[in-house]
């Protein structure tokens, strides 16, 4: 926090800095006996008739009346990571693009529209990086007829706590009454520690998704969109060495006998950056180290061809996840929403 020579603190941020990252203190008992504060970092998203709205990192609002602000600066923009492959948030919104790439997809200015007849919210939002060419508003009506035409919901896809990220335009939606449906954290790491981390015996790699692969998948009856969007939607094979694109390989460990497998992933390799995916588990098998097996063997395929950083997403409430990849290494960059028209 501020503070004067004199040992009182300042509000050293007006309406001008709406946009830049900034931490406050703010009397969060008015009336207790005894003052108690409440601190508050985030991206300053607007200031209007006496109110602050404060954009954390995770992407929760935090509405502050002037009147309870007692001090205030502005301050760097992004902390520095203190571990794993430096990226920005544009390099890697780009990088998670292609992992799920859209049948369809059309420019708005510098915002990209992307359809998949409505498997996954990723390949089927507005990816909004940087100007959309229009006003706001008319950009947003703009997404609602281009996905109208489509029978789909309008979604954009937005991100926060990072560099670049876009604070001001989850405010501005949020404003406008887009509602939103998802949050989830792009976490980052280096990939040879998860190569070594099992020794990965027993698990099957392709090219494709096969039927054993699928029955596993979550996202039962599957279409050929689905498995387009799965595959990148381009060949598969030598794409990564030969610069056409990204690289997907399928991981399956086989249950003795037949059957859904115990386990499966799927990875993209995409320069240098493998990104992984569905990773899931018979339920009956879990805690056995699966995970880490199917992911291991994965990140070896994507150092032999020449990756070597690594990113994956998920949720916020899935723990399970969240510890084992912690304990790979990774660690979240930032976290990304989606939201929706209404």
């Amino acid at each position: 926090m501020e503070i004067s020579a004199a040992g009182r603190f300042e509000v050293r941020i007006t309406a001008a800095d709406v946009g830049k990252r900034v931490s406050v203190r703010r009397l969060s008992e008015v009336e207790a006996p005894t003052e108690k504060f409440t601190d508050t970092v985030g991206v300053l998203t607007s200031w209007d008739n006496g109110v602050l709205l404060i954009t954390q990192r995770d992407g929760r609002s935090v509405r502050i009346p002037e009147s309870a602000l007692v001090a205030g600066k502005v301050v760097p923009a992004a902390p520095a990571r203190r571990r794993g492959p430096a990226a920005s948030y544009a390099e890697l919104a780009h990088v998670a693009s292609r992992a799920w790439r859209p049948v369809e997809s059309e420019r708005l200015g510098e915002w990209e529209l992307r359809a998949a007849g409505g498997f996954t919210r990723r390949a089927n939002s507005v990816l909004p990086l940087g100007d959309p060419g229009l006003p706001l508003d008319e950009a947003l009506a703009a997404v609602r007829r281009w996905y109208g035409e489509r029978g789909l919901p309008a979604y954009i896809q937005t991100a926060t706590g990072a560099e670049g990220t876009q604070e001001l335009l989850c405010a501005e939606l949020e404003r406008r009454g887009w509602e939103r449906e998802v949050t989830a954290e792009l976490w980052i790491g280096a990939l040879a520690p998860v190569a070594d981390r099992a020794e990965g015996t027993g698990v099957l790699l392709a090219r494709t998704a096969d039927e054993a692969w699928l029955a596993r998948y979550q996202r039962k009856g599957v279409s050929e969109v689905a498995l387009t969007v799965l595959g990148c939607g381009s060949p598969r094979s030598g794409e990564a060495e030969s610069g056409g694109g990204p690289s997907v390989w399928f991981a399956t460990v086989p249950r003795e006998g037949g059957g859904e497998p115990l386990a499966i992933g799927r990875c993209v390799v995409d320069g240098r950056w493998a990104g992984f995916a569905a990773v899931e588990v018979d339920p009956a098998e879990r805690r056995r180290g699966l995970a880490g097996v199917v992911m291991a063997a994965l990140a070896r395929r994507a150092l032999d061809e020449g990756a070597s950083a690594a990113w994956l997403q998920v949720e916020t409430d899935n723990e399970g996840a969240r510890a084992l990849y912690a304990g790979m290494g990774f660690s979240a960059h930032h976290a990304y929403h989606h939201y929706r028209s209404v």
